[in-house]
């Protein structure tokens, strides 16, 4: 095993980043329907083009927010949008 040695300067700053990192994760945890996602991070999590992004946006599937050329959407809308568009599951047992 190798060890590493840091000033005592390096560490508070490695300590003070970890706890900005924790405070981050925190807040994610505590209110996730509050939570604001851009358009680049809405793209990577429902895994669509921007131009399908576009569409959902000008049908009023997705609710949204816009500031200049910006856009966020809340977790809650994105959660109203898959909740809207859930099918249950078939049942297979057949009747005869």
């Amino acid at each position: 095993m190798e060890a590493i040695i840091l000033s005592a300067q390096q560490y508070k700053e490695l300590v003070n980043r970890l706890d900005v990192l924790n405070k981050k994760l925190e807040e994610k945890q505590k209110s996730p329907n509050d939570t604001f996602l851009d358009n680049q991070e809405f793209l990577q999590l429902m895994n669509i083009s921007k131009r399908t992004a576009q569409s959902w946006r000008d049908e009023g599937k997705v609710s949204f927010s816009q500031i200049g050329s910006k856009i966020y959407y809340r977790m809650s809308d994105v959660q109203k949008l898959l909740d809207k568009n859930y099918k249950a599951a078939f049942s297979n047992k057949r009747k005869y």
